[in-house]
């Protein structure tokens, strides 16, 4: 990416500790919620109505892993497109405390907890993050939390020496 095409995007420099963005909203219809649970977690609450009544969850819900997609995929279209991300290495603490059922109205808050510099990259910085997904009760439906990498404006050894 040239220094133009950066000009204009959030570095890490420009993301501060507590601050957070609201994002959203998706919602996963019945349609949506079987065919990723066919692909990816195909048990029976996340594919048949009946089998999911009987359920402990009492109705056809999406998986986790869909909740979590969703999340990304609010991220991906409203957030990072204006960042320098570099992708990330990993999450941490990923919790449903309450299932998505077809047509809830999700949100997401995504708040960042902390940032340092890179020790083994100066041009990049890393930042952990909370994600906490809603749906329309605002009723908690994701927590998570991640570290993020983004490129830096200025690379940490240029002012050294």
């Amino acid at each position: 990416m040239s220094a133009a095409t950066q000009a204009g995007r959030i570095h890490w420099e420009d993301l501060e500790v507590g601050s957070s963005v609201t994002l959203g909203p998706i919602s996963p219809s019945r349609e949506d919620i079987i065919a990723f649970a066919q692909q990816f977690d195909p048990q029976p609450f996340h594919l048949d109505d009946e089998a999911a009544k009987a359920s402990v969850f009492g109705g056809l819900c999406a998986s986790g892993w869909h909740t979590c997609s969703l999340a990304m995929r609010l991220m991906s279209t409203q957030f990072l497109p204006n960042t320098t991300s570099l992708g990330s290495p990993g999450m941490d603490q990923v919790k449903w405390p309450k299932p998505v059922f077809p047509g809830d109205q999700l949100t997401l808050r995504h708040t960042i907890l902390e940032k340092r510099a890179s020790q083994k990259r100066p041009d990049v910085g890393l930042v952990r993050t909370q994600w906490e997904m809603f749906n329309q009760h605002n009723d908690a439906v994701l927590h998570m939390q991640s570290w993020s990498m983004f490129r830096r404006r200025h690379r940490a050894d240029e002012n050294a020496g």
